[in-house]
């Protein structure tokens, strides 16, 4: 390995050490419960612990960058009962799209690694695209991946921020895509679109699947959804006047997390997530423009875990810290 890898894997086995000690000394974990959390064995903590303590984290402060993503996490799980949570620590930029990629990437490939077979749903996005190509090669094939949306505009023409044949590719799964308008041209082509077989096979892998990883979009001038032509003006105006403020695989809903009636969703190919006990729903994103979607989200349980960073979960819970 060359010198750059080893500093890049000792940085990457410093920060497991920090996030265990977090959760040991501070958050009041057993080794057990962070054993769970971490997707690692009780003994391989205790040395993430003690490693920690030799490198001299542990003192009477928590002495890692990570502290602060870390309690932000804590307090979203609180919160909001979340199944799921990384916050990713600020980087001094707007946007911190290769931290979020770099940690949708880690939380991916720890699913992908479990042996028995899994069914995983992706949305589309900018964050997930850029989390495909962080992710590392792996040899999947028992597990299913499809897509929760549809990689086209009702003209024909491809959305670039497509993700899922990319992970498909760097993990080997079984891969279902969507090949649907995400917003067809009207309520009629949207009915005879999804009565296609391919798209009863996409149902069917929603309703087995046990994770999902979707991109959050919020709903303005230029958002993804309009930006990308699968709205026009007429239809954002519309949402708008009935009070969208986000939207998971082209379906809008409100600040409550509630999917609204008519407008661009009765045309959205879409399969939107809904509260379900046993699936982890997990939203990846991050941005100011980008809060009251995903706060909406989480309070409607449309998700139950959330990758963002640092600045996103503090202004995701300002209203409530106010109060």
């Amino acid at each position: 390995m060359s010198d750059t890898g080893e500093r890049a894997s000792g940085a990457a086995r410093l920060e497991q050490a920090a996030r265990a000690a977090w959760l040991y000394y501070i958050g009041g974990r057993t080794q057990d419960e962070i054993s769970a959390l971490m997707h690692l064995s009780r003994q391989a903590v205790q040395r993430l612990v003690s490693l920690a303590v030799e490198e001299k984290l542990i003192k009477f402060r928590f002495d890692h960058p990570i502290g602060t993503s870390m309690a932000l996490g804590a307090r979203l799980t609180e919160r909001y009962g979340l199944r799921s949570c990384e916050v990713v620590p600020a980087d001094g930029s707007d946007a911190a799209l290769a931290g979020l990629a770099v940690a949708g990437a880690r939380w991916l490939e720890r699913w992908f690694a479990q042996k028995p077979p899994l069914v995983l749903g992706v949305s589309t996005g900018s964050t997930l695209r850029a989390t495909a190509a962080e992710l590392r090669p792996m040899h999947t094939p028992q597990h299913k991946l499809f897509s929760l949306c549809g990689i086209i505009t009702a003209d024909g023409r491809a959305i670039a921020a497509e993700p899922v044949m990319r992970i498909a590719e760097r993990t080997g799964a079984q891969c279902y895509p969507m090949p649907l308008p995400v917003v067809a041209a009207t309520v009629e082509e949207r009915r005879l679109l999804q009565s296609q077989r391919a798209y009863a096979t996409l149902q069917a892998l929603m309703a087995e699947a046990a994770v999902l990883l979707v991109g959050v979009g919020h709903i303005g001038w230029q958002a993804p959804l309009h930006a990308a032509g699968c709205i026009g003006d007429a239809d954002l105006t519309e949402l708008l006047r009935a009070g969208a403020v986000g939207e998971i695989a082209g379906r809008s809903f409100d600040a409550a997390g509630r999917l609204l009636e008519g407008a661009a969703n009765a045309r959205a190919t879409g399969l939107a997530p809904r509260p379900a006990a046993d699936q982890v729903r997990v939203g990846i994103g991050a941005g100011a423009a980008k809060v009251p979607a995903l706060r909406g989200a989480l309070a409607g349980g449309l998700l139950n875990g959330i990758i963002t960073d640092e600045p996103t979960a503090a202004a995701i819970l300002e209203p409530a810290a106010a109060t």
